[in-house]
């Protein structure tokens, strides 16, 4: 995005959007599963998550040396910290901007996939970092014992090293980072409320985003990208590809123990319980499908232009109580603006949500 498209973006720099829930990457049902039917120590483990999250609900977690300082456009910032177990933030400094490798893998993946994340949003949005305005971006791992999670707590990232039984370090997924940082964007722009279609939108805008600093650091293109958030965290002992699928909305996983992957592809299912905020994580793969209709409808790389299109809307054109008819609307209206009325992307964007029944 060229520089003088910054007008299109709502930021407010003396008051920034800086109220997020704790929003972790794998959805609570998951865990409800594997606390139902999981070994004694699979039980204990997602009890054990569970509670550890649930303490971060709707407050942002007090982090020390965390200051916003002013940095120029371009220039990465980032540490990673060891929590050696705990639940104390940030832990002990491992690593900083232009520190060699660490000897620990999980350290230099959180560096690294933070690093590809801000590219991704300097490089093809002109993005200042999260926050537009440099903020550094701070990383926790290790974080408790066998934590089943990763989470943006509104201040920094927080990995756990997973059970090591059903789940791996949620360092190793590049979309699960970008998807996590991008709740840090949208904190600061739209502030999408976490809760029923807005909260929906929250997720779904951190898996698109997600699924494309993936697809772009593979270079890949809409039809070479798995679209599957999360494709490397699971163990060979689960009988799934990740934790969701843009592309096919409820295939994402069917196991034993963590369960069936409930995700609806259509309006007509969404899930209108009051668990999970309503449906955050559930009811996400609905726009996060349009967006990949949309982006199979336009092709090439999708963060070139369907891309643009979910980020402007993401940035400019929605308020924080949001719902999927005012994001097709939005999304449809911009990609008007960018590529013309009547243009191929423009119907592209319109049928996507029009097929997963949004009009």
């Amino acid at each position: 995005m060229s520089r003088k498209k910054k007008k299109l973006i709502r930021f407010d720099s003396q008051h920034p959007r800086q109220i997020c829930p704790i929003c972790c990457v794998l959805p609570p049902h998951m865990l409800e599963h594997l606390a139902q039917n999981g070994n004694p120590s699979q039980r204990d483990w997602a009890f054990y998550t569970l509670e550890v999250s649930a303490q971060f609900r709707g407050r942002r977690e007090v982090v020390g040396n965390l200051t916003t300082i002013m940095a120029q456009p371009g220039e990465k910032r980032r540490c990673v910290y060891d929590a050696k177990g705990g639940s104390t933030l940030p832990g002990v400094l491992v690593r900083s901007e232009n520190d060699p490798p660490n000897s620990d893998p999980i350290v230099n993946e959180a560096f690294d996939g933070a690093g590809v994340t801000y590219d991704f949003y300097h490089e093809v949005f002109d993005r200042n970092s999260v926050d537009n305005n440099g903020l550094r971006l701070d990383a926790s791992v290790h974080y408790s014992t066998k934590y089943d999670n990763a989470f943006w707590n509104g201040s920094q990232m927080v990995y756990g090293d997973g059970d090591g039984e059903l789940f791996q370090p949620f360092t190793k997924c590049i979309d699960v980072i970008a998807h996590e940082l991008t709740h840090g964007v949208t904190q600061h722009q739209a502030a999408l409320q976490y809760l029923g279609e807005s909260g929906a939108l929250n997720e779904s805008f951190s898996d698109v985003f997600g699924s494309l600093v993936k697809q772009r650091v593979k270079k890949q293109t809409v039809d070479q990208a798995d679209w599957i958030i999360g494709d490397s965290i699971f163990t060979k002992k689960v009988k799934g590809v990740g934790i969701r699928s843009l592309k096919a909305p409820g295939t994402a996983y069917d196991d034993p123990v963590l369960g069936k992957d409930p995700q609806p592809t259509h309006v007509k299912d969404l899930y209108t319980g009051t668990k999970d905020h309503n449906g955050v994580h559930i009811n996400s793969s609905i726009p996060s499908h349009a967006f990949y209709l949309s982006a199979m409808e336009i092709g090439g790389f999708a963060w070139e232009k369907t891309g643009k299109i979910w980020y402007v809307t993401l940035c400019d054109r929605l308020d924080s109580k949001a719902n999927f008819k005012q994001a097709a609307q939005a999304t449809i209206k911009v990609a008007g603006e960018l590529y013309g009325e009547a243009s191929i992307e423009q119907k592209a964007v319109q049928s996507a949500w029009q097929k997963v029944g949004v009009s």
